[in-house]
């Protein structure tokens, strides 16, 4: 039941399906397997979205291509996924979550982050796009206790390249409001930008991570690595950090971590030097603090995406490795490592085998308090273990 069929395991295609085609996927013998949706410029070739009942006649298991993948199939399937968040609380209306989370909801493909009133809306499966119509609208009749006024479509250029998708970042229904949303995290606040922001506007699958390693920053000097717009900054500032000292190499997501301490009431922490921000790339600032002979009492790393397919994933590793070997270098005796990875390629095996690695070439001993994930509006489909994408270890390091 994993949902992605990739170009390699197909032995033959018959017929002449196009672009976004409803197609079923057969064994050897010509019993179903599943019923999805055709792309021929992706190398994942077929996105699955139903399979049979196990047990049953044919007749029974409803082998009917033509209503495999309708209208009601997608309402339903929304409909479960707003009724998940719902049942977690999730839906204030002042509040954010990811409403629709692509296969960990069985809707590979689809995103969706929700800000207020607003949506912002990621398609990474051509297939889904030529649909989009009819899964906004399921998205719209699923809220109609906080109904949305608007939408925003956010891509990712290589996503798009890879799915044969020319799109472009605009708005899908209604009108943004002036200026960025504004989002309470645990009595934090961010303001988020969905017109020029990262992804689908803010990192809300680390929200649960960033207030629970908080309490570790009390009294020690704390750097954050790929920071964004300060949000493990901001969390360790107010659980009493004694100094923050922030690095990321997009200029536009300091300007927002800028904005994010006037919303918080502590641009008085930048302007007094208890908190900096600095453009630069994260290896070569970590190796610039080693070589000063800089140590902090806790570091955080949160890099973006390290490998996008499994070609990647050796450099990915070899990346890892790097990123933490520099970080414990800066850290103090005793300090606290938080270190991620949101590689859904590498998986939590691998990346713990990573730093074993750095420990054993270190000499400095780990000890893992805690491995963490991401919040119950990322949920894993345990058929697809790229969904486990989020990986949090808190360490101390001797």
């Amino acid at each position: 039941h994993h949902p992605w069929v990739f170009s390699g395991a197909i032995h033959r295609v018959e017929g002449s399906p196009g672009a976004g085609g409803l197609v079923e996927v057969v064994d050897c013998d010509g019993d179903l397997i599943a019923w999805g949706l055709f792309n021929p410029h992706s190398q994942i070739r077929v996105r699955l979205y139903r399979w049979p009942m196990p047990t049953g006649t044919e007749a029974e298991r409803g082998r009917d291509a033509a209503g495999a993948l309708d209208g009601a199939f997608w309402r339903r399937r929304i409909q479960a996924a707003v009724q998940h968040r719902r049942g977690l609380g999730l839906l204030d209306p002042a509040g954010a979550c990811r409403l629709i989370s692509s296969e960990g909801d069985g809707i590979s493909g689809l995103t969706v982050d929700r800000y207020g009133s607003v949506l912002a809306v990621q398609f990474t499966s051509l297939a889904l796009w030529q649909r989009r119509e009819t899964l906004l609208h399921a998205i719209r009749d699923a809220l109609p206790d906080c109904p949305p006024d608007a939408a925003v479509l956010r891509t990712e250029k290589g996503i798009l390249e890879e799915e044969g998708l020319e799109i472009r970042d605009g708005i899908l229904f209604g009108e943004l409001p002036d200026g960025p949303l504004t989002i309470d995290e645990g009595g934090v606040r961010f303001g988020v930008d969905l017109r020029i922001g990262q992804k689908t506007g803010a990192y809300l699958d680390q929200r649960d991570n960033r207030a629970a390693v908080a309490p570790w920053a009390k009294g020690r000097d704390v750097a954050d690595v790929c920071c964004y717009t300060g949000g493990f900054a901001l969390h360790a500032l107010a659980a009493g950090a004694r100094s923050v000292a922030g690095v990321d190499v997009s200029a536009g997501a300091l300007e927002r971590a800028r904005a994010n301490a006037a919303l918080n009431g502590r641009s008085d922490d930048l302007d007094a030097g208890r908190w900096t921000l600095e453009k630069a790339d994260a290896f070569r600032w970590l190796q610039a603090r080693r070589d000063e002979g800089r140590r902090f009492g806790m570091i955080v790393l949160d890099p973006p995406r390290f490998a996008r397919s499994s070609r990647g994933v050796p450099q990915a590793l070899r990346g890892y490795a790097s990123l933490n070997e520099l970080a414990v270098a800066c850290l103090e005796p005793g300090g606290v490592l938080v270190t991620c990875s949101c590689t859904g390629r590498v998986s939590r095996e691998r990346f713990l085998s990573v730093l074993a690695g750095v420990e054993a070439r270190t000499g400095r001993r780990w000890r893992i308090l805690e491995q963490r994930g991401q919040p119950a509006d990322h949920p894993v489909a345990p058929t697809c273990p790229e969904t486990a994408y989020l990986k949090c270890v808190v360490a101390t390091v001797e």
